[in-house]
């Protein structure tokens, strides 16, 4: 029985680093949820600023862990490895979460036990002020590999995701600067199906100078890592294989274009290599 009930209750992850007020909204949406976390596990990520101070207001309503700076990805998979229960849900400090969120994900997963991971639709505040997704963003739902290798549709912070994923794929890769998340869904994708519940359940706040997005240009240059690394996965099918090296084709194309306007010529020989290789074993399939 004991077993039972931790698969049912949920451990909320949050990584933070120096965004002591953002992550004081973050902690606070979480707390005012209709349907309680069971505990909420906050990684402070090496903070300079005053966010251990502001977090101890919280007492023992939170968990709270601080290490030396080590990314993100270190974060969550300290948070992971610290979570009690069967259930994870991560939220990024700069994003809050409606107040039926988890009530909404929880009811779900009891109804549909074989699912393993489901995540939600979101709003999008950029400086304070809503905007539209695109279309390119709708969010797909099942089987979302395929959509999800061309750009990272899932929200970390949008998921609730059964801790057995993690022992089945491992954790997020820590020598990736950023797309880490785009790397660990593509992971999970390729094995599991992904239910999107059709609901605006977090807001992703943008904008802010500190974002990973805004620290590195050519972002699609991680991506292609990221796909590189996949195609090394033994049980990638040969349809997925495929689809894999279709993106790190037109990927590496445009960043090796993107190469030759900064003048960076070392960078576009790189990457013009590795439009050649996709393309040369794409012939051979």
């Amino acid at each position: 029985m004991q077993k039972l009930d931790k698969e049912q209750h949920v451990s909320v992850i949050i990584p933070t680093f120096n965004r002591s007020k953002m992550v004081s909204e973050a902690v606070s949406s979480v707390l005012e949820q209709t349907r309680p976390a069971s505990e909420i596990i906050v990684i402070d990520d090496g903070s300079t600023d005053d966010t251990a101070r502001t977090l101890a207001a919280f007492g023992d309503a939170i968990r709270l862990f601080s290490f030396p700076n080590s990314g993100i990805s270190a974060a969550r998979n300290r948070g992971i490895d610290r979570a009690r229960y069967g259930l994870i849900a991560f939220l990024d400090s700069d994003d809050l979460w409606l107040k039926d969120k988890l009530a909404c994900q929880l009811a779900f997963m009891k109804s549909n036990t074989e699912t393993m991971i489901c995540y939600t639709d979101e709003i999008w505040l950029k400086s304070n002020v809503r905007v539209n997704q695109g279309d390119r963003h709708k969010k797909p739902d099942g089987w979302i590999f395929e959509p999800s290798l061309h750009l990272c549709l899932v929200s970390p912070s949008s998921v609730l995701i059964r801790k057995k994923v993690f022992e089945t794929i491992g954790l997020f890769d820590e020598e990736l600067p950023v797309c880490e998340d785009y790397d660990f869904w593509l992971r999970a994708a390729h094995r599991f199906p992904f239910k999107f519940i059709d609901r605006s359940l977090i807001i992703k706040r943008g904008g802010h100078p500190d974002q990973l997005s805004h620290t590195y240009w050519g972002m699609d240059r991680f991506r292609i890592q990221v796909l590189q690394k996949l195609l090394a996965q033994p049980d990638l099918s040969p349809v997925q294989r495929r689809q894999v090296l279709q993106v790190i084709l037109e990927k590496s194309s445009i960043i090796a274009h993107g190469c030759h306007i900064r003048n960076k010529t070392a960078e576009e020989h790189y990457f013009q290599a590795i439009e050649q290789t996709a393309r040369k074993e794409l012939s051979q399939l």
